[in-house]
């Protein structure tokens, strides 16, 4: 089955909007991101002042929205659900994976955001090799859902065959890459194609610009198992099917 996952938003991706793009042919949606405990949920404040969007909920009531979120979604579409998370410590996304509803955990390595990093969430995972590899396999460990982690892929001085190799052998269901390109509009295929042959259990979603069929395809043929989508839906619509892959 080819993974066709409508990828998290900040501010945006709740239980009504995956629902409008379910139609479109995903077959696992992506809830939040959303900052799990209250050091994110400090940092979230501060990158809302300067007007960026995210999702204002406290961490203690985070779990009973996802619930109700995740239930929303499954009462609805036949889809896997997937809930984006940013924690300093594995816990509060092991709380959350033992909701029923939830399919996927996702540890948010991706988010570059400084009041994220300065306090080592996001990318800042990246950038220690053994947190990230501690942090993903205590989360594998005791998790009751698959467990999936979102990376920014050209990042300055990470070497990402090491980030790879970590993540898979910590025993993570899903690597979701950005494969950003600096610089240019288009995705960084042959770090997809790269990353892809390096990994021999999970599976391997590729996401960015992906906004027709053709690049979808073209990502897939590099070697994705999976695509995500975020951009091209960010109106709660799709302009092509995702089911004609």
């Amino acid at each position: 089955m080819i993974l066709k996952v409508l990828a998290p938003m900040a501010g945006i991706s709740n239980a009504r909007f995956c629902l409008k793009l379910a139609p479109y042919g995903f077959n696992m949606v992506t809830l939040g991101g959303y900052n799990a405990d209250k050091p994110t949920v400090r940092a979230a404040k501060k990158i809302m002042e300067r007007g960026r969007l995210e999702f204002d909920f406290s961490a203690d009531e985070l779990p009973y929205i996802i619930q109700e979120e995740a239930s929303l979604i499954k009462n609805n579409a036949d889809v896997m659900v997937s809930v984006n998370l940013r924690a300093v410590s594995p816990d509060p996304i092991i709380e959350i994976s033992k909701i029923k509803e939830v399919d996927v955990v996702e540890i948010n390595a991706h988010c570059r955001q400084e009041e994220l990093t300065s306090i080592g969430c996001g990318q800042a995972l990246l950038m220690d090799f053994e947190r990230l590899e501690d942090f993903t396999r205590e989360v594998v460990i005791r998790s009751d859902s698959k467990v999936s982690v979102k990376i920014r892929g050209n990042v300055p001085g990470i070497d990402e065959s090491e980030v790879v190799r970590i993540l898979d052998n910590s025993g993570v269901d899903y690597i979701h890459l950005d494969a950003m390109k600096p610089g240019f509009d288009c995705a960084d295929l042959k770090l997809v194609n790269r990353v892809s042959k390096m990994i021999k259990k999970a599976d391997l979603i590729g996401n960015n610009s992906i906004r027709d069929l053709e690049s979808a395809r073209r990502m897939l043929k590099a070697g994705a198992d999976g695509i995500s989508i975020a951009r091209a839906a960010m109106n709660g619509k799709l302009p092509f099917d995702l089911s004609l892959l």
